[in-house]
């Protein structure tokens, strides 16, 4: 027969057990951790609810954008859902060049949360609790990469009222939305032109720019490890881009990501002129593939 005080520090422990297990949702990956977090406490039918792939990594190592650069693979994900569930892509924040002089690639250092939007379904049921779970692969690089693999999963309740934010991980997704590529205002101006064995980027925002950096979505459009010329001007800049030697064919349009002074990063999309053929400015932010989605 137990005694009440051996009943009470089993009871204690096991307690002290599920806590763990309810925390500790690490997994390993070379040289980090990653776990998939959730916003909200819960799913509601009809609603999204936004999880998110956190990344630690140990000092001086990194993972990929959805451009790695010059080498290197972005993350890649395959969701385990319950009937019902239906995640949308990843939305990455605006990256880092990382690299030698030589070799330029973008990606992430330290921490880094990768969101993604999950849809329930208007008729999904509160009886039974949803099990997400994801397959997961990574590149994590520094001089040299290493290929990892992580399986991690989510269990979350079903309500039938509208999810409520989670007080542990909403500092995690602000900050990330903080470095999301927003769409720009509608009265900047840009004009893109192919010229001199690469594109002159010039925009027009109202403001001189003294800082400006571009990350093109598109493999193999640009030579990442140039370096970017900047021309201030008078209400905006001029960007001068490296054409990349594997870019065999003109394209149609420049895609990317525009970090200015402050961090502040803007989605572009927009037609590549000639240098030969008049140009005059586009809005940005209106263009119906403005928007950096997995596998676009």
């Amino acid at each position: 027969m137990h005694r009440p005080g051996t009943r009470l520090l089993v009871i204690g422990a096991m307690l002290v057990f599920c806590a763990a297990v309810a925390h500790a949702g690490s997994t390993p990956i070379p040289h980090g951790t990653v776990e998939l977090i959730a916003e909200n406490q819960w799913i509601a039918a009809g609603h999204t609810v936004n999880l998110g792939l956190r990344f630690e990594l140990e000092k001086g190592w990194h993972i990929y954008w959805i451009n790695p650069g010059d080498s290197g693979e972005p993350p890649r994900v395959k969701w385990q859902l319950p009937a019902g569930l239906s995640a949308g892509p990843i939305e990455w924040p605006a990256p880092r060049r990382l690299g030698t002089p030589s070799v330029t690639d973008y990606g992430y250092e330290d921490a880094v949360t990768l969101i993604i939007a999950m849809r329930a379904d208007a008729n999904l049921t509160t009886q039974q609790p949803a099990q997400i779970g994801a397959q997961l692969s990574v590149l994590v690089c520094r001089e040299m990469c290493i290929p990892g693999k992580a399986q991690v999963s989510l269990t979350l309740p079903i309500k039938a009222q509208p999810p409520a934010t989670d007080a542990r991980t909403e500092n995690f997704f602000a900050a990330t939305r903080k470095s999301l590529p927003q769409p720009a205002p509608i009265n900047w101006k840009f004009t893109v032109v192919e010229a001199n064995g690469g594109f002159d980027l010039t925009a027009n925002v109202g403001r001189q720019i003294t800082q400006a950096v571009f990350y093109p979505l598109v493999e193999s459009q640009i030579d990442n490890a140039s370096a970017q010329k900047l021309e201030p001007l008078t209400a905006g800049f001029r960007l001068k881009l490296r054409k990349s030697d594997q870019l065999m064919k003109p394209i149609q349009r420049l895609q990317g990501v525009l970090v200015l002074s402050g961090d502040r990063a803007y989605r572009i999309d927009g037609p590549v002129a000639k240098a030969t053929t008049a140009t005059s400015g586009y809005a940005i932010g209106t263009h119906p593939a403005n928007r950096f989605e997995e596998g676009l």
